[in-house]
């Protein structure tokens, strides 16, 4: 398949954390068009599931204004600096928001959300072994760490509580990993 060349990329709305472009491509056929693009200004960050040796998950419960609701998601955020490794970001939030540090890490994916307009990388972890941190969340975060054994967060997905992609997929994952017997 060949690739569309770009033609312009114009600013048209920047904020802290992402900048709106119009991006006007040329298509294999000569003919030009115009994208939404969305880039994330850190290019993304990091989640993991913590899973402790009871089989329970920390996640945490926040006010997301996109859905003007609350949500119940792993710890995750953005990275601290361009070009964080995943796995030492996802170890950061995990402290940050819960309070408990894995020890150790599985790697899942690196997805992106909505590939069809949004940059912003997401690497996805599993996190066990956990030892008691010291939860240091940011100013403008306010959370509620929620302890549930990992079959009742899988009913939170099926039943429609659970909506955030990178948390259904680390459950996902999990419930995989241990079948195949990669997580003990």
């Amino acid at each position: 398949m060949q690739k569309f060349i770009r033609k312009s990329f114009e600013l048209v709305y920047e904020s802290k954390i992402v900048a709106l472009y119009k991006d006007t491509l040329e298509t294999p056929d000569g003919r030009l068009v115009e994208y939404d693009y969305i880039k994330h200004k850190s290019g993304g960050g990091a989640g993991v599931l913590l899973v402790d040796d009871k089989e329970c998950t920390y996640l945490v419960k926040q006010y997301r204004n996109s859905i003007d609701d609350i949500s119940l998601e792993i710890p995750a955020g953005g990275y601290s600096v361009t070009g964080e490794n995943g796995e030492i970001c996802a170890i950061r939030e995990a402290e940050e928001e819960t309070g408990y540090i894995p020890t150790r890490m599985y790697h899942v994916a690196n997805v992106i959300s909505s590939v069809g307009t949004f940059d912003e990388k997401t690497d996805i972890y599993i996190g066990t072994n956990l030892v008691v941190g010291n939860q240091k969340l940011d100013p403008d975060e306010f959370v509620e760490v929620v302890y549930l054994p990992i079959d009742e967060a899988l009913q939170k997905v099926y039943n429609g509580t659970i909506i955030d992609s990178k948390t259904i997929l680390a459950l996902f994952a999990y419930k995989e990993y241990k079948r195949e017997g990669i997580i003990e």
